[in-house]
């Protein structure tokens, strides 16, 4: 049998180097001259750029037109009148307690004045609440704690605990308690939920809403029914609106 041999395809360097010196092909380079036009350096020191003029603030829409106007009519909750109780429920005895507002008060007879008061239901001693306290001989409001008595116009008129011959520390602003304007209408009593100094004549510039079928005994009748509920006018407005 005959062998196959077989041809190495390895070549010399040596003929490589010779058959590679010449370049396999040549690309010959002209240089050709641009078509676009070219601006002196001066005048591209000069360039600017020119933004467009567009606003980055957000415009006003309708919406919010129309909450700005909502704030400025906004109702204001404690610049108006409010009925607190039937005077046929109220003791002239002793004070009685009540929260209206979120507003703890206090309505008590002032014999001096021949009215119903209401206080801001807290001593300025420390705070205790007045409408657990009573009204003395004198027809003063005075506190179950430590005995301050206050007149109708809510000033401090005795503390027990000072001395005769002491500074008059019950004259000091700070020993009054805060007063509520009120008035009576409507054999109701009626307060205004502020007692800042503004509001201290505010029944000679405005009134409660009057009602004069609730004078008429004929239309209607003569007894008065209050009840405390935990829930606020617009459940009642519902509830109401079934019957």
């Amino acid at each position: 049998m005959e062998a196959v041999g077989s041809l190495s395809t390895v070549a010399l360097p040596s003929l490589i180097t010779a058959h590679f010196s010449k370049p396999i092909f040549t690309i010959p380079f002209t240089h050709k001259k641009s078509n676009l036009t070219r601006f002196p350096k001066a005048k591209l020191n000069k360039f600017n750029a020119i933004s467009p003029s567009i606003s980055t603030q957000p415009e006003a829409t309708e919406t919010e037109t129309g909450n700005l106007d909502h704030e400025e009519e906004k109702f204001d909750w404690f610049s108006h009148w409010y009925p607190l109780m039937p005077v046929c429920d109220l003791d002239k005895r002793a004070p009685h307690g009540m929260k209206v507002l979120g507003l703890d008060v206090v309505v008590w007879w002032d014999k001096n004045e021949n009215t119903w008061k209401v206080f801001d239901d807290r001593c300025p001693h420390r705070l205790a609440p007045l409408s657990e306290g009573r009204i003395d001989q004198w027809g003063r409001l005075q506190c179950v704690y430590h005995g301050w008595c206050f007149n109708g116009w809510g000033d401090c008129k005795l503390i027990p605990q000072a001395p005769l011959d002491g500074p008059p520390v019950h004259s000091f602003p700070k020993a009054c308690v805060a007063v509520y304007p009120s008035t009576v209408q409507n054999r109701i009593v009626w307060f205004w939920p502020n007692t800042d100094l503004q509001y201290k004549d505010i029944l000679t510039k405005k009134k409660p809403s009057y009602i004069p079928e609730l004078d008429d005994p004929s239309f209607f009748g003569t007894t008065f029914i209050t009840r405390d509920i935990t829930y606020g006018a617009g459940t009642t407005r519902n509830r109401l609106a079934v019957f």
